[in-house]
């Protein structure tokens, strides 16, 4: 009898692979619904059904109602169209988690929550005691951003979930869809926040009871005014227990230009850079512009103007494309036209593919700051590396699913790292990981024209779909 189930599933994911395969074709512009109708009845050994419900409809993913959704979570936002402001636990932040449970319900997904309001949906298999294939992204988006970031990582899983189902496949693991709460920093400064808990970050935990943000409203008051009201312990619950996931595909826009400039729809990604984030602060003498001769000034403004700069030479010097860095936040005090700044404080993102190298670029830049403290007379009074996370490689065995995915649906595809940081970054370290990327237009992302076509989005969940099915039955 088990044997009997293994073969049957089998035969159920090579029917899938087949109309994959032949309505991706026939979307390019080649066959015909007989064919489809011809190849499903070879596979599966009886005639094809004629009604609405037939491979025609069955296999294709359904790109209008798949811009509707991301049109209307993009309507719950705090800045006007075509950008998007949704900030962790505000009104916007709450009305989008409903708008995601209510599709999770719709397609019969057993929602959950965690305590931080990590939303999980899940499509049970038939062998629910193994760890699930996961998949998922996030839906919050820093201010005037657009509507792409994230959200097709979420939107697009449960349309994969959807095409699974229409297909009539059954999982063997369990697939569940994760919206997980906050990957952006906007309003605690902590980026990946619910990924990170679920890693298990001792760290995280402890530091969430006192955070608080630029209003002093702290993190837990903030997650209660939502709805999730917790005390300390309640942040353990949210780590995840060992085997919780066989393995975690995130779809997710590229957000760099090197799909588009190559015309290459899918990008199969190997690993995720390595970021590092530093606040510093510098404190100097204020005074009247007019009134302090330039040298009797000690400018905490000039000193970290020269950071600044400081930070390109070293990361244009690491010899490599893949060290950059950036100087995000830049923020004087008292911040008049009239008045030499007495305090600054920079916020500064150093990321590279390879660990050491950047930390040799954040060393040098700290020797940096204390020249600059030094040789203009300021006080370095704060250099902190808020967080210095390793990077992370995609495993062997995803890696392989995506690939074999994008082949068998006639996909060209590139291997290719991941600059930016996503959740995935942190469910490596609890499951073997990958992404599939697409398309970015002119290679906006974090702008209201931020974009990625139907058509690429549709390949997209296509992968995903094929990849998470091959998963589930491994």
């Amino acid at each position: 009898m088990p044997s009997e189930s293994k073969a049957s599933r089998r035969l159920l994911f090579f029917l899938l692979l087949a109309f994959l395969v032949v309505v991706g074709a026939a979307a390019a512009g080649g066959h015909d619904d007989a064919a489809a109708r011809r190849i499903m009845e070879e596979f599966a050994g009886f005639p094809a059904s004629d009604g609405g419900e037939g491979p025609s409809t069955a296999f294709r993913v359904d790109s209008g109602g798949l811009q509707r959704q991301i049109d209307e979570l993009a309507s719950f936002s705090d800045s006007p169209a075509p950008s998007v402001t949704r900030v962790l636990y505000s009104d916007k932040d709450v009305q989008a988690r409903r708008y995601i449970k209510g599709i999770m319900n719709q397609l019969g997904l057993a929602v959950r929550e965690d305590a931080v309001g990590n939303i999980f949906g899940r499509w049970e298999g038939s062998e629910p005691a193994l760890g699930a294939v996961g998949t998922g992204s996030h839906v919050d988006a820093i201010p005037f951003s657009g509507k792409y970031d994230g959200v097709v990582g979420v939107l697009g899983a449960l349309e994969a979930i959807s095409l699974l189902k229409r297909s009539g496949f059954q999982p063997k693991r369990s697939l569940e869809v994760i919206m997980f709460t906050s990957e952006e920093p906007t309003r605690f400064g902590i980026s990946c926040l619910g990924s990170r808990l679920m890693a298990g970050i001792e760290e995280l935990a402890q530091s969430l009871e006192k955070v608080v943000d630029n209003q002093n409203v702290s993190f837990l008051d903030a997650a209660e005014s939502a709805g999730y009201k917790m005390g300390p312990q309640d942040l353990h619950s949210v780590f995840l227990k060992k085997d919780s996931y066989s393995a975690f595909v995130e779809l997710h826009i590229e957000q760099g230009p090197i799909l588009e400039k190559e015309g290459i729809p899918i990008g199969v990604v190997t690993a995720i850079a390595a970021p590092a984030s530093i606040a510093v602060e510098f404190e100097g003498n204020g005074g009247h512009a007019g009134a302090v001769l330039m040298p009797a000034r000690n400018d905490a403004g000039l000193a970290a103007a020269e950071l600044a700069l400081a930070v390109e030479k070293h990361v244009l010097e690491s010899g490599s494309i893949d060290t950059v860095g950036t100087v995000g936040i830049l923020q004087l005090h008292p911040g008049a036209i009239n008045s030499i700044p007495s305090k600054s404080h920079l916020e500064i993102d150093v990321r590279d593919i390879d660990e050491k190298r950047r930390n040799d670029v954040i060393e040098k830049i700290r020797r940096s700051a204390k020249d600059i403290s030094k040789n203009r007379g300021v006080v370095l009074s704060e250099f902190k590396i808020i967080n210095q996370d390793p990077p992370a490689l995609s495993d062997k065995s995803v890696v392989d699913a995506m690939e074999f995915a994008a082949k068998q649906l006639n996909l060209e595809y590139k291997k290719m790292i991941s600059r930016a940081y996503h959740d995935s970054l942190f469910m490596a370290r609890v499951s073997p990981m990958g992404m599939v990327f697409i398309p970015c237009y002119e290679g906006y992302s974090h702008k209201p024209e931020e974009y990625a076509s139907p058509e690429d989005i549709a390949n997209g969940v296509k992968v995903l779909a094929l990849a998470m099915a091959k998963l589930s039955l491994e």
